[in-house]
């Protein structure tokens, strides 16, 4: 039986596996199908403190990994399919593995950005194809990019594109927008913003560089047509990976995990929460990676017999 299970191995997985294996817990961490999380998908991380150059996504996540083996951290391959939460030690069903039965479990599953799952767009992810403006946004000063989808997120990364990019478009499939009012009145008002509605991407187009337009067909006319643009900002929503979990914690209504203000605790005792598993506003590394801090020191304690609250009200 282990002391501590961590599942996920992104920015806020690896940095409670770091805090739990300084204090001797031995944490065994579960890396799913993508080890090292979204950041593995991304080029230079240039918002992640500490490093004045930049820093490679894939590069941050092995120093990080790294760091957590050297302290005694055991990372194992799987995927877990089945868990049970009605009585301690849980349990938890995990493919290639077998079951595991741990006294406290820390879920750092994160959330995936969906995608179109048109030609050209996963590919090009790094190179020209982004899911995150606050991420990106600034290797586009200057240049013309596009960012497709037509709810409030899409609209407040438009927005938010404006202050490095020349020229932000908007593709949405439908002619009228999703996104709250006063959400389309700001992008509308903004003078850097233009639209093009009604029409369904169907293709990323690029060249060795990267990313040079977005293939689309109009609705009205079903002709297809190109725009040229310098990079692609999917905005279509995020999926918690929480479905393995099988309603047996407590989600909001689009999945994501809840957990006690102030804390990382959800409503099941010895289980834990961090990351962007159950944070659908910030979604960066350095956020995910504080929560990760939170519940390594939420389950330490809960290991040693003290409630969470009661260390809550200690400080």
């Amino acid at each position: 039986m282990e002391k501590v299970v961590i599942l996920g191995t992104g920015p806020a997985g690896l940095t409670a596996a770091i805090y739990l294996a300084r204090a001797n817990m031995k944490p065994v961490i579960i890396e799913g199908s993508q080890p090292g999380g979204q950041l593995t998908l991304t080029t230079e991380v240039e918002n992640f403190p500490g490093f004045v150059s930049g820093i490679m996504g894939p590069e941050l996540m092995d120093n990080m990994r790294k760091q957590a083996e050297r302290f005694g951290a055991v990372f194992k391959r799987g995927w877990v399919t089945n868990v049970d939460f009605s009585k301690r030690p849980y349990k938890l069903q995990v493919e290639g593995l077998g079951e595991l039965e741990t006294e406290a479990l820390i879920l750092s599953t994160g959330a995936s950005a969906k995608l179109l799952n048109i030609p050209g767009e996963r590919v090009n992810i790094g190179r020209g194809v982004s899911t995150c403006a606050t991420c990106d946004g600034f290797f586009f000063r200057g240049k013309k990019v596009i960012i497709i989808g037509g709810g409030d997120s899409a609209m407040e990364e438009a927005n938010f594109l404006t202050k490095f990019a020349s020229e932000v478009i908007v593709v949405h499939r439908r002619s009228e927008l999703r996104a709250s009012k006063i959400m389309q009145e700001r992008a509308k008002d903004n003078p850097k913003i233009s639209w093009q509605l009604n029409k369904t991407p169907i293709e990323v187009l690029a060249e060795e560089k990267g990313v040079t337009a977005l293939k689309v067909v109009n609705n009205e006319t079903n002709k297809e047509e190109v725009i040229p643009t310098d990079g692609i900002f999917v905005a279509i929503g995020h999926t918690p990976n929480t479905a393995f979990l099988n309603g047996k914690i407590d989600t909001d209504e689009t999945g994501y995990i809840k957990v006690i203000p102030g804390t990382t605790e959800t409503n099941i005792p010895g289980v834990f929460a961090c990351g962007d598993v159950g944070d659908k506003k910030y979604r960066q590394a350095i956020t995910a990676a504080g929560t990760g801090c939170m519940a390594a020191l939420d389950a330490e304690r809960y290991l040693e017999g003290s409630s969470v609250h009661d260390w809550s009200v200690s400080l």
